[in-house]
């Protein structure tokens, strides 16, 4: 895949550079700041972008900022997001720009090259991938989760961060009907149409996202 990278701290660019480079991957530009991204993306095109939130000039949300106006536009233009902590702001706005191509993730992960290779590789996809952590602060505060069971929520937090069905049947010990079976419990007690199979996960993480 072509990249680009966009981060300030040097040692964990170079990291990232290296760790891409290591699994056949090519970082065809590395920026350093907020206003650098979205020349960068409309120039090169890349399969996917990794961009830290937090950016020069000012280190607040230059990153976040420049990644909702690449997606304005190059529309479905995949975006791996990095932050530092868990910004429930950050998480629900980029979202709400359409969770198809979009990962956020905590930079601790990038340290689990398995995890961070996958979630790089399905959000190149056009999947979706969330940190677990930054789902299960979002979850925890959404009052439409109320109506859902135990288990449900489970299976709402493993759609949220991109997993398949057999995935999740495997991750919680269930069969895929039993997951299908979730989903379709989900969907109904979120009001959200079961028709549309290619994008109820994202629907249905919107939902509590935006409410």
């Amino acid at each position: 895949m072509r990249i680009v990278i966009a981060e300030d701290n040097v040692l964990l660019r170079e990291g990232l550079i290296l760790l891409l480079e290591d699994v056949g991957h090519e970082t065809v530009a590395v920026v350093g700041s907020g206003p650098e991204i979205v020349p960068a993306l409309l120039e090169h095109r890349p399969d996917v972008a990794v961009l830290d939130v937090r950016l020069p000039p000012g280190f607040r949300d230059e990153g976040l900022r420049a990644a909702i106006e690449a997606r304005k536009l190059i529309p479905g233009q995949p975006l791996l997001v990095l932050s530092q902590y868990v910004e429930e702001s950050y998480a629900a706005e980029l979202l709400g720009q359409g969770a198809s191509g979009i990962g956020y993730l905590l930079k601790d992960r990038v340290g689990h090259i398995e995890e961070f290779q996958d979630a790089l590789e399905r959000v190149a996809a056009g999947g979706t991938a969330l940190d677990p952590e930054v789902v299960s602060q979002l979850m925890s505060r959404r009052d439409p989760l109320d109506a859902l069971s135990p288990r449900e929520r489970e299976v709402l937090g493993l759609m949220a961060q991109g997993l398949d069905n057999p995935t999740i049947a495997t991750t919680l010990f269930i069969t895929e009907r039993s997951v299908s079976k979730h989903i379709g419990s989900i969907l109904a007690k979120l009001n959200l149409p079961p028709s549309d199979s290619g994008n109820r996960r994202v629907l249905a993480v919107l939902t509590y996202l935006n409410a």
